[in-house]
């Protein structure tokens, strides 16, 4: 008979790999390795750590990165059950009211009912008016302010270079009327 060659030689590891399939040992290492292995460490449920230049935790079993808009995300994302009755977060009013009050429309309802019946509802409903009035003229004066300090110069279709300057004489009198008109507001608003 005649002997025929394999065109490939078995290998020690190939060897070692056969016999680990055979006893059903499917994490056995099939070769010897030297040199560095990176220090692993176990890291529980709620630790903190640092790798790489970010900050990591586990958190419900996954690995995730912590940012600095996390804190900001969960206070603004709706639960599914309201924080003061357990209640379900379906209506269509309760992500307003979530926004508002930190409950569901329903607790929102039965709030204003206790006010009402306390005869402190006017007071209450002076105060939101109030607030959302305030919010308004501090938002209308952030925005004036940056609109007057932003660069003035402009590009043309043809590429040239348009500045439009106000004096800042003009500028400074606009912001002063915006600030007159805000102390006006607050002024109005203490003596209602």
């Amino acid at each position: 008979m005649k002997e025929t060659k394999l065109k490939k030689e078995f290998k020690q590891r190939d060897v070692q790999r056969a016999r680990n399939l055979v006893n059903k040992d499917f994490t056995g290492k099939t070769q010897i390795g030297s040199g560095y292995s990176k220090k692993r460490e176990k890291y529980q449920e709620g630790d903190i750590w640092e790798e790489d230049g970010r900050t990591w935790t586990i958190q419900d079993g996954l690995k995730q990165t912590i940012n600095k808009l996390d804190s900001a995300k969960k206070y603004l994302q709706k639960p599914l059950c309201c924080p003061k009755c357990g209640g379900t977060m379906k209506h269509r009013f309760s992500d307003k009211m979530w926004k508002i009050h930190r409950m569901c429309y329903d607790c929102v309802i039965d709030y204003e009912s206790q006010l009402r019946q306390a005869g402190m509802y006017e007071a209450y409903e002076k105060q939101m008016v109030h607030g959302n009035i305030r919010a308004f003229a501090k938002n209308a004066k952030a925005y004036f302010e940056d609109f007057l300090t932003e660069s003035t110069n402009f590009v043309t279709e043809d590429g040239t270079i348009e500045d439009w300057k106000s004096n800042d004489k003009h500028r400074q009198e606009v912001l002063s009327k915006l600030q007159e008109y805000v102390d006006h507001i607050d002024t109005y608003l203490d003596t209602k």
